[in-house]
């Protein structure tokens, strides 16, 4: 070999040591663990359970206490109801748009950056040896239904005791297929998503679930309008211990939510259990000290709804805030709410029955700005991110499309039921309650 062959030739085996480098981590993502990891695989098994419990017991007793007791049923049947109608879609189509990368990864841009494809339709191609980095990919299907379901759950607060069961289907039916799954995929699908290449970050679905379901629980008030009677009628909780043990329920499963969303048990997931728990806690702290402060007491409601605000708050930052910001996000998200659940709604006029915007947006938008700075390493974080307010500068982008996204397909979708459904029950039904009016049983046998 002569001289000017040999340098030729370690040219050419440079170019192709950089463009092994340039490619590796997309072969990575693309090539399959060699092997399932029992203890993954258990706690993964676990957490699903964990947020499946978070709609049903958990949601359906949060909501289901702070209705008046004519319409608890309503409350409890749409929880279960949506339960089982994403459950069915998800297999049919939902895991598909959600996670499926067809052609997100062989050139193809455009419409891949939002939604996937159909390749995954009725699980195509899972087996029980199908993977998704070191668990049973069954396993991770189960995990994200158990988000799909939760989060149109959510959305239930914000028209309690006045929309009709016909039309609460066919909402959630579409907002899941139209809203919800682009949502998830251009934020968790991986490389080549919309959100996900802006560098947003969100670890459990601060964007995805709760900003996405507040901002769609305000919109769809104010399209269905006020509960007859409000404000002026006094319509208090019916039962607070209903409430509470919702609450406890949402705060056990929420481990699941966010220390699952690790897919792994290890470092990452034990820290996001951790955060989990201070924010919850410092949210309950906060909600009650700006109360007692005001009011001169300290409400079971009002502990119970800081604690769903700072848990909902961390929810994009579990996975790379510390204990420290974690700490913070929850003080901020139990006194900020405080005021967006008890003070704005009247000051502005919309009935938003539960609070779902009040509490599960506002916390939710929180949450995911202070994700940006406290996954800076300078604030205790573990984001790896490059400067603390660039960070800041992205979540905020994320947390403007997300309001953006939601409430204009959202509003779409109400208007078009509107027209041919309906929303709302009549006057008589409201007056009744749902759920003598629309599944002619009572909560309470009071004979």
């Amino acid at each position: 070999m002569t001289r000017f062959e040999a340098r030729r030739l370690a040219r050419q085996l440079s170019v192709l040591s950089l463009a092994g480098l340039f490619t590796l981590p997309a072969f990575a993502q693309g090539t399959p663990p060699t092997h399932v990891d029992s203890g993954d695989t258990a706690w993964m098994l676990v957490a699903s359970m964990l947020v499946l419990m978070m709609t049903i017991p958990g949601a359906a007793l949060f909501y289901g206490g702070m209705v008046r007791a004519k319409n608890l049923l309503s409350v409890m049947m749409q929880c279960f109801a949506i339960t089982a109608l994403v459950t069915v879609l998800w297999i049919v189509y939902g895991y598909s748009l959600a996670f499926s990368t067809e052609g997100m990864h062989t050139g193809v841009t455009g419409w891949h950056s939002f939604i996937g494809g159909l390749d995954r339709a009725m699980l195509a191609g899972l087996t029980p040896d199908s993977r998704y980095q070191a668990v049973p990919e069954s396993v991770f299907v189960m995990f994200q239904l158990t988000f799909a379901v939760i989060t149109p759950a959510l959305i239930v607060g914000a028209w309690a005791e006045r929309m009709k069961f016909s039309a609460m289907l066919w909402f959630s039916g579409l907002w899941l297929t139209f809203v919800y799954l682009p949502m998830a995929h251009m934020v968790w699908s991986g490389p080549g998503s919309l959100l996900g290449d802006m560098g947003v970050l969100d670890f459990a679905g601060g964007t995805v679930v709760h900003i996405n379901a507040g901002i769609a629980g305000l919109v769809a008030c104010l399209v269905i309008g006020k509960r007859r009677g409000w404000p002026h009628t006094h319509m208090p909780p019916h039962n607070l211990g209903y409430t509470v043990i919702g609450a406890s329920l949402l705060w056990l499963g929420w481990f699941g939510f966010n220390a699952g969303s690790a897919v792994a048990a290890n470092g990452s997931a034990g820290m996001a259990m951790l955060v989990t728990q201070i924010a919850a806690a410092a949210a309950a702290i906060g909600w009650t000290a700006v109360e007692w402060a005001i009011h001169k007491r300290a409400s079971v409601l009002g502990i119970a709804s800081g604690a769903v605000a700072g848990l909902v708050a961390v929810t994009p930052a579990a996975g790379t805030c510390g204990p420290g910001g974690a700490l913070l996000i929850g003080l901020a998200a139990g006194g900020i709410c405080f005021f967006t659940a008890t003070r704005l709604k009247h000051r502005l006029g919309y009935d938003d029955t539960l609070d779902v915007f009040g509490v599960h947006a506002i916390a939710g938008i929180i949450g995911a700005l202070l994700t940006g700075p406290f996954a800076a390493a300078t604030l205790g974080g573990y984001g790896h991110v490059a400067s603390a307010w660039h960070q800041l500068w992205i979540q905020a982008k994320g947390v403007g499309f997300t309001i953006a996204w939601s409430a204009l397909l959202s509003f779409a979708i109400l208007k078009l039921l509107d027209r041919t459904l309906g929303l709302r029950v009549d006057a008589e039904q409201e007056q009744m309650g749902l759920d003598l009016a629309e599944h002619e049983e009572r909560a309470y046998n009071l004979s």
